[in-house]
């Protein structure tokens, strides 16, 4: 059996017999989670849970004070941030900054790819943000969570990966591994999270380029479009993939040759809530 097949069963293996070992959220995603589903929480309770974890506090206040929020006065404290934004809105942002924690490893092989993953899902995340916010009736911080998440299902691959130290040293294959079952593996780790359906969808729909399941748009659409135009000039794994073909740009209402990086208003819109969730 090849080095290949002998990984792919074995990772199949595991995920139909419940045996891959799925990523926790950061205990800090998980108390803020617990805090929001009191419907007596306020943003003082919640200040003093995000409080526990000092430069997600300082994160969340510089989302606050940045142009992708748009406040007049400057914040300086944490319950202000979290008024500006909302609870809800904050809670989402919370648990996806909480996670770039989890895109990081020992082995430096792991930790490389690990690290480019999460961030080609902040490119993802911002651009699927301003996607919402422009073209959709969708709530741009749900979008925006739905892009951070979008490639979540690596992460268990790349820890089995790192017990079988050959397959590290095949990129190609591993490649052809992940590509292949990343996006299955992601949407066990958001039902196991409890993660609403409709985010649950996003990493096995997204590169689904036939899909077409709503006559409107939903987070997959966006994460899909998003995903498509997230790539630099020559480095798109899906360049020739004809894009009129995919249902996504439509339910958007966007044309499939345009660009949010070459519509100037958009790119600088991009480009503010990247630097938002650094």
């Amino acid at each position: 059996m090849s080095l290949e097949k002998e990984f792919l069963a074995e990772l199949i293996d595991a995920i139909t017999n419940d045996r891959l070992t799925l990523p926790t959220l950061p205990e800090v995603a998980l108390k803020i989670r617990e805090a929001v589903n009191d419907p007596e929480v306020s943003s003082g309770n919640l200040a003093g849970v995000i409080g526990q974890d000092a430069a997600l506090a300082a994160r969340i206040i510089k989302v606050a004070n940045s142009p992708l929020i748009r406040g007049a006065v400057i914040v300086d404290n944490l319950q202000l941030a979290i008024t500006r934004m909302g609870i809800t809105f904050v809670r989402n942002l919370a648990t996806g900054l909480a996670m770039e924690q989890m895109f990081q490893a020992t082995h430096d092989a792991v930790d490389r790819r690990l690290r480019a993953s999460w961030q080609h899902s902040l490119d993802v995340a911002s651009i699927s943000h301003v996607l919402a916010s422009n073209f959709t009736q969708l709530k741009p911080d749900q979008a925006t969570l739905a892009g951070l998440v979008h490639e979540i299902g690596i992460l268990p691959i790349l820890t089995l990966a790192e017990e079988n130290p050959q397959i590290l040293e095949h990129e190609e294959v591993l490649d052809k591994i992940i590509n292949r079952l990343h996006g299955k593996v992601g949407r066990a780790i958001l039902k196991a999270w409890e993660f609403p359906d409709e985010l649950r969808a996003v990493p096995l729909g997204c590169t689904d380029f036939t899909r077409n399941e709503s006559p409107t748009a939903d987070y997959v659409d966006v994460v899909t479009v998003a995903k498509l135009q997230s790539y630099a000039e020559g480095e798109n794994p899906y360049a020739d993939l004809d894009t009129s073909t995919v249902p996504a740009f439509q339910k958007l209402g966007l044309a499939h040759q345009t660009e949010v990086f070459m519509v100037d208003e958009l790119a600088v819109e991009v480009e503010e809530t990247k630097q938002a969730l650094l």
